[in-house]
């Protein structure tokens, strides 16, 4: 599955594809913070054409931390054939919606995914911008094949941990490690609960894989510790069980488990434990994936919409963003037909909703922010991407260009359907909103209010930038950062929008753009519904048709 996969063109489906899973850790990393430790955060980049590097993911930030190991891992595809390059970059996050441009660079490291399955563990230095040293900065990459995919679920809180703290109470987090030839490897960290001696953490997931491989009966070990600003963890105490073990006690009940720590146990008579561990739900379950929930019938509904507003310049002229010129071709259309071309794919009837925002329209010649292309209310469907293309091309000079850039209108009545398809509590629907745009957003608090909205949603969002314009709102939208919230402080279920610069990609091949564009929706995809508790519908079962009238 390209999209979240590496080397492979936009969304299409490669003929053989092995997934493997990267764990991420450093060491002797530079000190860029006067009164603490730097605090690291490591993002990945795939080279998808030439000079052009499409972020994947990133790991989360590690506090005061010159040696971190991270938790979140990166699953890509493996195409033996093909040489995948990748960049890891490591940051010094100073800002608290981990925001880069405010970041110092700690080092990065280029190899091939080929490079690091064949050595299945490659350390190697970190290196700076213009290939010299970061200072003794190394990155070991470990990799591992994801042949299963089932996760295990947990549901786990604690009781009377130890107080560690002077003029508080403890605020404690949990670490998993599963046993490997070479020791213990960090599986997953739970969330910090803050000043709590009696946590309750939020329900998570781990692949049976990274915690086990798979092996019920094999032993993994789980660790509690006081969380310090400083980096400095205080130890609270551990314990050994297995999947099995916590599978069998939580039958009755909930399985405890006495946290133990053994230089307190041996220092102080009469030492029972530092604490009670509840495990009140450990579930096996199968981790469905995007090709499973299409395969099973899950229908991509793709929605464009186009904006008309002034700011790109009278149609007529060669110099507006509008003007096609004698080849056909304006970054409009290029837009259009990049990202079509791939997503028509899951698409069973192959006809898009296509509208227009931001122009006055006959024959009230009204300002409207979400006018059907075609004219036709009734029935905003063109058929196939060929029929986006034309009725954009004679939509054009029946319009007026105006203004102002408003976003709200369009997602919110996208949105409307998202719901609709809520309704059924079935996987069989998924919308995926396309806004190719040439400038600032006017309406932006309730933009972030309806994406908030749409993020319970099964609706993706893409922003695609043409011209020159500063973008630097629609890269807020993006919230790679951190979480976008609305303006009433509500923060967005998951983050639903991907934006991309098409000015980055003109030299390129179409392709190149719709996979960066495309990168973030199988993930998008796959999260939501395995939020909702949702299986791919049955293939034998067509989908509940949604009502008329997009």
């Amino acid at each position: 599955m390209a999209a979240v996969g590496v080397g492979a063109p936009g969304l299409r489906i490669p003929d053989c594809v092995t997934k493997v899973e990267l764990r991420i850790s450093c060491e002797k990393l530079l000190d860029m913070d006067v009164l603490s430790k730097s605090d690291p955060l490591c993002v990945l980049f795939v080279n998808s054409s030439g000079p052009h590097w499409c972020e994947v993911g990133r790991t989360e930030k590690i506090m005061n931390c010159l040696n971190p190991k991270f938790s979140k891992t990166f699953v890509i595809d493996y195409h033996f054939e093909m040489v995948q390059k990748l960049k890891f970059e490591v940051h010094d996050i100073d800002s608290e919606n981990c925001s880069l441009r405010d970041a110092d660079f700690l080092g990065q490291m280029e190899c091939t995914l080929g490079q690091i399955v064949s050595s299945r563990t490659l350390t190697r230095p970190l290196l700076r911008k213009d290939q010299t040293p970061a200072g003794k900065g190394t990155i070991t990459i470990c990799v591992e094949e994801r042949t299963d995919n089932r996760v295990v679920a947990f549901d786990i809180a604690a009781r009377k941990l130890d107080k560690k703290d002077f003029f508080g109470k403890s605020d404690p987090f949990l670490e998993f490690y599963k046993q490997t030839e070479t020791g213990w490897q960090l599986a997953h960290r739970t969330e910090v609960v803050k000043n709590n001696l009696n946590p309750i953490w939020r329900p998570f997931r781990i692949p049976i894989q990274s915690l086990c491989g798979g092996d019920v009966e094999k032993t993994m070990k789980v660790e509690c510790y006081d969380y310090n600003n400083s980096g400095s963890h205080d130890f609270i105490g551990s314990f050994h069980t297995t999947l099995s073990q916590i599978q069998q006690a939580s039958q009755v009940y909930a399985a405890e488990f006495q946290c133990i720590n053994s230089k307190k146990k041996q220092k102080k008579k009469g030492y029972k434990n530092s604490g009670i561990v509840i495990v009140k739900q450990c579930e096996i379950i199968k981790e469905y994936t995007f090709l499973d929930y299409i395969m099973g019938g899950c229908q991509i509904n793709f929605v464009i919409a186009i904006d008309f507003t002034g700011s790109n310049g009278d149609p007529r002229s060669p110099e507006s963003l509008h003007y096609i010129n004698p080849q056909g071709y304006n970054e409009y259309l290029a837009a259009i037909w990049a990202v079509g071309m791939v997503i028509q794919d899951y698409d069973s009837d192959k006809l898009f909703p296509a509208f227009g925002f931001g122009a006055k329209i006959p024959p009230a010649w009204k300002v409207c922010h979400e006018f059907p292309i075609n004219f036709n209310p009734s029935n905003p469907f063109c058929a196939g991407i060929e029929g986006v293309a034309h009725a954009y091309q004679l939509c054009l000079p029946q319009v007026r260009l105006y203004g102002p850039t408003n976003f709200a209108p369009i997602i919110n009545h996208v949105a409307q359907f998202g719901g609709q398809a809520m309704m059924q509590q079935t996987a069989s629907q998924y919308f995926v909103l396309l806004i190719i745009t040439d400038g600032v957003i006017t309406d932006m608090d309730e933009t972030r209010h309806a994406i908030v909205k749409a993020s319970h949603l099964p609706m993706s969002i893409i922003i695609v930038g043409v011209g020159g314009a500063d973008f630097s709102a629609m890269e807020f939208l993006d919230a790679d950062d951190g979480p976008l919230r609305s303006a009433t402080g509500e923060a967005a279920m998951r983050d639903i929008v991907q934006f991309v610069p098409f000015r980055q990609f003109q030299n390129s091949p179409m392709e190149v753009l719709a996979q960066s564009v495309l990168a973030e929706v199988p993930g998008q995809v796959v999260s939501f519904f395995s939020t909702m508790n949702l299986s791919p519908p049955n293939t034998d079962v067509a989908p509940a048709p949604l009502s008329d009238g997009l």
